[in-house]
């Protein structure tokens, strides 16, 4: 299975590299469409209350929702801006550094000025989680030779492979006192871009299976085939629905 849609995959690549490119506007719309959607269900992973509808009306509007707290209207802002800043990252031709991460992190991380883009310095527990953190004092050290095994397995793996296992190790170390999974959820699509592909949306109603790949990951060796098909699979109705566009 995991093969045969990463030869899918490779062949609706090259199909619509075959089309004339949309134009700037038209990129601009599906861009945007695709960046409220991510913004909700990212956030909405994470807990957050407001609505699919409601987080048009914040980014496309500028309104606030009434009983909703202002912390869950900032994580709404500032997942939509760092997602306009990994665009800016991959026009640019940036590297992944962990000077990249902490910047993406700090646009995350609107609501907590205190701790944007800095690495926590306490030891952390992610409930019902089957691993423990990395301990504060060995984060930097890790995030280093995070990015190092990374660009490794970038030259001797599908790119798409390299990729969920990057996901899933940045996941584990969970560098930060809060805002890790929309962080390297956002990580997981700048690097998705980088190589040529689509971003993904993750979508909260994927939550649970989800979840259950950081599990899988740890019991089995690091092996990241779960969130790759995952990815995959979303990676396919990406580039589907976008070939339909460019056949319409």
């Amino acid at each position: 299975m995991k093969k045969q849609m990463l030869v899918q995959i490779a062949e609706l690549k090259e199909k619509i590299a075959q089309y004339r490119p949309l134009s700037p506007s038209e990129v601009q719309r599906l861009r945007e469409e695709f960046i409220i959607e991510s913004t909700y269900n990212s956030n909405a992973i994470e807990g957050n209350t407001i609505t699919l509808r409601e987080t048009v009306l914040i980014l496309k509007e500028g309104m606030t929702i009434a009983e909703k707290p202002i912390r869950e209207h900032l994580d709404i802002i500032g997942f939509k801006d760092a997602f306009n800043y990994i665009y800016e990252l991959v026009a640019n031709n940036e590297p992944l550094t962990e000077r990249t991460i902490k910047d993406i992190h700090s646009l995350v991380l609107m609501s907590n000025a205190e701790n944007r883009g800095v690495y926590r310095k306490i030891p952390v527990r992610i409930l019902g989680a089957e691993n423990e953190p990395t301990p504060p004092y060995l984060i930097a050290e890790e995030m280093a030779t995070l990015i190092a095994k990374y660009q490794q397995k970038l030259t001797a793996c599908h790119p798409l492979e390299a990729i969920a296992w990057l996901h899933l190790a940045f996941e584990s170390i969970h560098p930060f006192i809060d805002g890790n999974g929309r962080a390297g959820r956002l990580l997981l699509n700048f690097e998705l871009l980088k190589q040529g592909y689509l971003p993904v949306d993750i979508k909260f109603t994927d939550r649970v299976k989800y979840y259950s790949y950081f599990d899988e990951f740890h019991r089995n060796n690091q092996d990241p085939t779960a969130l790759l098909e995952l990815i995959a699979d979303y990676e396919l109705q990406e580039l589907e629905r976008y070939l339909h566009i460019l056949e319409r």
